[in-house]
């Protein structure tokens, strides 16, 4: 079965919803058309043109980023020029890229819950909260026999899903009403007499992100030509989207120790440092790329050690009086590590679909710079 381009973004933005990324940011697909389908996706942290040359020696048609490759507005499109030559380039090659940047750094799973896991952190919590999900409900009727198969259905594609537990739906039984007019093709019943049938209302829970999916999921399995169903929207709290992570060490250790961890978790040659290397670290706080605006946050949340990137000198004496440590181990090596995670992410979700398309992590080593 072929992928087609915006089955793919579909996905990305599930986990990744568009509008969740800051308002200075450009995200989605940069290059390239919604129309036609994909082959194989290629996923890297940048692109630049060893990435483009990459892609295409894989035989990969779409890449997919964390950091947009256009991110302020383009006034001339100079094909001798970045970014308009590896824009024409990509064209030329039949190359898509796409950008997930921000909007991945505050969703559950994303860049954050990443770095944290990667050191080893549990009890995490968000450091500033952004905002909620949008909740709605979704109501549908359906035929008593056919309720579990449109129950499952709408449960596979994000529906009832609640804290640890999945399918969480309520039912109640009723007689559905209809009459087939000219023209239809009633499942049930016959053109021009009134039919009374056993049906369930059957409701569940849905973030507003998941819903065209929910929906064309319970289309897709609902035995009737028309189902009848309600949206309905909510006003709990969804859950938490925002920057850094906050939790516990589970194996206090000195600043100094926690360093040597760092340089070898994110395979790093070197890290800055403010704090006493002896400082006990109970409780570290995170925040992939540049991570300078929650230092005053994560001190307030108890945090002994912000890890993070491109800490500028005023930020770094900040983090210092307010009795806070900090790891800068670089904008890139903080965030590099939602490469596999996207990867595995999205081979889970095509593979579910039945796609058999190829998702391939970039070998490339973008950083702009090197340690000597």
């Amino acid at each position: 079965m072929s992928l087609s381009v915006q089955a793919l973004i579909r996905y990305m933005e599930e986990l990744a919803p568009r509008h969740l990324a800051s308002d200075w940011d450009n995200v989605g697909l940069q290059v390239g058309g919604l129309h036609g389908d994909v082959k194989k996706v290629l996923v890297s942290l940048d692109v630049d043109q060893k990435v483009l040359e990459e892609a295409i020696s894989l035989k990969a048609d779409f890449i997919i980023t964390h950091h947009p490759l256009i991110l302020k507005p383009i006034l001339a499109m100079r094909t001798d020029l970045y970014p308009g030559s590896l824009i024409a380039s990509a064209l030329a090659s039949g190359v898509s890229i796409y950008s997930s940047h921000t909007n991945l750094d505050v969703v559950d799973g994303g860049v954050n819950d990443a770095l944290a896991a990667v050191i080893g952190i549990t009890e995490t919590e968000i450091i500033r909260v952004n905002g909620r999900e949008e909740l709605e409900k979704i109501v549908v009727f359906v035929p008593n026999d056919y309720a579990e198969n449109v129950r499952n259905a709408m449960a596979s594609a994000g529906a009832g899903w609640i804290g640890g537990y999945s399918h969480c739906t309520f039912q109640t039984e009723g007689i559905g009403t209809f009459m087939p007019l000219e023209g239809t093709s009633p499942f049930i019943g016959e053109e021009g007499k009134l039919e009374k049938v056993n049906e369930l209302r059957l409701e569940t829970i849905v973030p507003a992100t998941h819903r065209r999916s929910v929906i064309r999921a319970m289309l897709k399995m609902h035995p009737y030509e028309e189902p009848a169903y309600d949206i309905i929207p909510l006003r709990n709290e969804g859950k938490a989207y925002g920057l850094g992570r906050v939790g516990i060490n589970p194996s206090p250790c000195t600043l100094y120790e926690l360093c040597g961890l760092i340089k070898e978790k994110l395979n790093v040659q070197q890290v800055r440092v403010v704090g006493d290397n002896d400082k006990l670290i109970k409780k570290i706080a995170v925040c992939g790329g540049s991570g300078g605006s929650v230092i005053h946050a994560s001190a307030f949340a108890g945090a002994d050690v912000l890890i993070t990137g491109d800490i500028k000198y005023h930020e770094a004496k900040d983090a210092a009086n307010a009795g806070l440590a900090v790891i800068d181990a670089g904008h890139d090596a903080t965030e590099k590590i939602i490469v596999p995670v996207l990867c595995d992410y999205l081979r889970r979700r095509l593979s579910e679909s039945g796609y058999a398309t190829e998702v391939l992590a970039s070998q490339i080593n973008t950083a702009p710079w090197h340690c000597i």
